[in-house]
């Protein structure tokens, strides 16, 4: 069937089924887990290769070019054979990645195969997000994404977990293992599900033309908004300020108070039950702090948190700064996303692909950037510029969403 995808589903279409969200979920959970796993391992796979830590981040900003650069098709490749069928296959995809990565026998192939797992991963949660805006509303679409990413907030934080407690307790090849038989599993349950799906939530769009021209019209439609540029920088900046410097604390930590990493990847935990925490709490927030609220007080408690956790005195500290930074974060980040799915509603797939990779592309440049100036300044100094670059993200967003709020208001 070819139909173009809808802003939203319009309440006479049949309802997807509700495990569809939850399979979903459970696929960000496993891509939360591929993204963030050698994070608390970077110390183990400095010692095993015999490299420095900054060469051994190469993991972690490998994974994340490929996975900024893949977007480049994943959008209009959703489009053209279906987002929810893309997710599927994606999600066999990184089963295949993660057994192979478990079996890498140098530092230079797991570095390669990370790249390739990146490759694999890049469809399954912007596409994800993309078919959840073309079957929900845009007034429930906020709540129905902040419980989409709790897997994915789980997922990061089961990540770091995991990664820590192989360093100090099993092999760095163990929760590779793991990785590959979740998705496997996730997989095989969407394309199973993807058969019970209402039509309009199978529509694919079919257009003339090459799939280059394809993929070069849909991304100049996307990158010709002024708005849909400006959600595109801040998401950037985003990945960059936050999760460049997030890659080196458990490192600082295991450092600074000689936590071991599997504890180091325990805290770091809480910052994905933070992120629960909003995901749980999303629509009385949405309704009491609206968009700009989110946003700016987002970025605050963001940033006041990473400063609490860059110049703790004590590890005790951590553990409410990991807590902040999660909701802060996910306040912030959230309100990003819903207003990425809408940005371009008829190019939604592509321009949920182009956040994506604008994202991860901004976490590649900060691990890079971050290694280096760790090197030179020390890694709390490195969360603290993160953290007040964030800020000043955050308060530039919610100043831009306002302004567009009060130009969009009908006169009185």
């Amino acid at each position: 069937m070819t139909a173009a995808a809808s802003a939203s589903a319009p309440p006479a279409l049949a309802p997807v089924p509700a495990l569809a969200i939850l399979c979903l979920s459970l696929a960000a959970f496993g891509s939360g887990i591929n993204m963030r796993l050698n994070d608390a391992l970077l110390p183990q796979l400095a010692t095993e290769f015999s490299v420095g830590l900054g060469q051994a981040a190469a993991v972690t900003s490998v994974f994340s070019i490929a996975y900024g650069i893949a977007q480049l098709f994943v959008g209009s490749l959703g489009e053209r054979f279906g987002k929810f069928r893309l997710v599927a296959g994606a999600c066999l995809g990184c089963a295949l990645s993660a057994a192979l990565c478990a079996l890498a026998p140098d530092f230079g192939l797991l570095r390669l195969l990370r790249g390739l797992a990146g490759i694999m991963a890049a469809a399954v949660i912007p596409l994800s997000m993309a078919w959840i805006g073309d079957v929900v509303g845009y007034e429930r679409r906020q709540p129905v994404l902040a419980r989409f990413m709790i897997g994915q907030i789980l997922g990061v934080s089961a990540g770091v977990w995991m990664g820590g407690f192989a360093a100090d307790h099993l092999d760095w090849r163990a929760p590779y293992f793991v990785l590959a038989a979740l998705f496997a599993a996730v997989g095989v349950a969407l394309f199973l599900l993807q058969r019970r799906l209402p039509a309009h939530a199978r529509a694919t769009r079919v257009e003339p033309g090459s799939p280059l021209q394809r993929i070069a019209s849909d991304f100049r439609q996307v990158f010709a908004g002024r708005w849909a540029r400006v959600i595109l920088a801040c998401v950037f900046l985003e990945g960059m300020l936050l999760y460049g410097p997030f890659a080196f604390i458990a490192a600082h930590l295991h450092v600074t108070f000689a936590l071991s990493l599997a504890m180091a990847g325990t805290l770091l935990m809480l910052f994905g039950l933070g992120g629960l925490g909003f995901a749980l709490a999303s629509r009385r927030l949405v309704a009491g702090l609206g968009e700009v609220g989110l946003a700016r007080q987002g970025g605050a408690v963001a940033a006041a948190s990473l400063l609490l956790l860059a110049y703790a005195p004590a590890w005790g500290w951590v553990v409410p700064a990991c807590l902040g930074a999660g909701v802060g974060f996910y306040m912030l980040h959230n309100t990003l996303q819903v207003n990425a799915t809408q940005m371009v509603p008829e190019r939604r797939g592509p321009a949920v692909s182009a956040f994506a990779a604008c994202f991860f592309l901004g976490q590649a440049a900060g691990v890079s950037l971050s290694g280096w100036l760790s090197a030179r300044i020390g890694t709390a100094h490195v969360i603290a510029l993160g953290a007040l670059g964030l800020l000043l993200v955050a308060w530039a967003f919610g100043t831009w969403r306002a302004s567009r709020d009060r130009s969009a208001a009908p006169a009185t």
